[in-house]
């Protein structure tokens, strides 16, 4: 197609340069440093690559996921930990359990004594009010 102003000649795409695009949008480089690698304006880039931007992403994340999925099924604990997290909504939750504290055996009074004294352990009783009594 003629150009009606002078300037750059037009971008004529090769297999070579779609390679580079693809390779690059594969591992995540920006399309502004893509085009950079080009030697093309950014918007050139979008114009003439629209498919190798759009589906790279894609066939990498798909390349993975298969790689991934290979070393699950080969017994890979650590991948196949990852997967259940990411694919099965699994998740590590942590468990706070209330039952079999020493407070559960102590009586009503040995309680409100530990209260009184702050909750360390230690009261002062009325017999000897200079002389701290430990609670076991």
């Amino acid at each position: 197609m003629p150009r009606s102003h002078p300037g750059r000649p037009a971008h004529e795409p090769t297999d070579a340069t779609r390679q580079t695009v693809q390779m690059h949008t594969m591992v995540g480089t920006p399309q502004e440093i893509v085009a950079d690698v080009l030697g093309i304006d950014s918007k050139t880039l979008r114009k003439h690559y629209r498919a190798e931007l759009d589906m790279s992403k894609a066939k990498a994340n798909a390349q993975v996921c298969g790689t991934l999925f290979k070393k699950c099924l080969a017994g890979d604990t650590t991948a196949m930990i990852f997967w259940l997290k990411t694919q099965a909504q699994w998740k590590e939750t942590h468990v706070v359990e209330h039952g079999n504290s020493p407070a559960e055996y102590m009586t009503d009074a040995e309680l409100e004594r530990i209260a009184r004294a702050g909750g360390d352990g230690t009261a002062t009783t009325q017999d000897s009010p200079s002389k701290p009594d430990r609670i076991h």
